[in-house]
């Protein structure tokens, strides 16, 4: 491992080999780092938190520190990252409350400049979050989402599987699987068709997502009639199958068409 002589680590703290720890970063004593994982200068990492193998953390970030929920008294924080991560310079992640409640980061996700994530937030595999994008707390991400810069979501919201959230929005709702929503705050547009071609999504595929995406959110009808529609016409899908899943488990409601035409992407 390579320590830089400035940096101040926990003897306490657990460091895997082949880490490198830049000058006048901060490790506390109940961190865990895996293999590879190269950290910048002026960087803390403190609470119970495990960072994976391979990570990269940029310049002045801060990883694990306490949330900023008003209701928090204990002194103590816990987050848990996978390998392969990406976290720009400046980026904050708070921890969770406690190991029954942690913040939880999954593999090969690439968190820019400026980004937040709040305590308890849970974020699957493969995200990109675009610089100054900020995720309030007990948000939860799916694997491949993408969301755009200056992004605002809001507490307890959940972003689906490759879906993408246009730059500026304000996420105040549940973001569907697979769409294109933008906006303040954000509506629904259509079928995130260009990330499902680059992830290998076949044409074919591709139609009948975005043919019930558009009966259930471009729609104005009823959506439990359109889900029971959707239900009949595609009931032996998987990816339309985990849209009404998610649609189903939704707590703050689903992200639909506002105002704006519906257009292609």
């Amino acid at each position: 491992m390579s320590i830089h002589p400035t940096a101040i680590v926990s003897e306490k703290a657990e460091i895997a080999p082949g880490v490198e720890i830049g000058p006048y970063s901060v490790i506390g004593p109940e961190v865990k780092i895996g293999e590879g994982t190269r950290i910048g200068g002026h960087v803390v990492v403190e609470g119970a938190t495990r960072i994976g193998a391979r990570c990269r953390i940029g310049h002045g970030a801060c990883l694990g520190t306490l949330s900023q929920d008003k209701k928090m008294k204990e002194e103590r924080s816990v987050l848990v990252v996978g390998d392969d991560n990406i976290f720009r310079e400046h980026v904050t992640v708070n921890g969770g409350h406690s190991p029954h409640a942690p913040t939880v980061i999954g593999n090969k996700n690439f968190i820019m400049i400026g980004c937040h994530v709040a305590h308890e937030c849970v974020l699957g595999n493969e995200i990109t979050m675009s610089n100054n994008t900020v995720l309030a707390g007990h948000v939860a991400v799916e694997d491949h989402a993408v969301i755009s810069g200056l992004v605002g979501v809001h507490q307890f919201v959940r972003i689906g599987k490759f879906a993408m959230i246009g730059g500026l929005s304000k996420a105040v709702m549940d973001i569907p699987p697979f769409s294109v929503c933008d906006g303040h705050p954000a509506s629904f547009y259509g079928v995130n068709a260009i990330g499902l071609k680059r992830a290998g999504f076949k044409a074919e595929e591709i139609f009948k997502i975005k043919k019930a995406l558009k009966t259930l959110f471009a729609s104005k009808s009823n959506l439990a009639r359109a889900v029971k529609k959707v239900q009949t016409e595609f009931k032996d899908n998987e990816n339309i199958r985990h849209i009404l899943s998610f649609i189903e488990n939704s707590k703050r409601g689903i992200c639909r068409a506002g105002a704006v035409e519906t257009g292609e992407e």
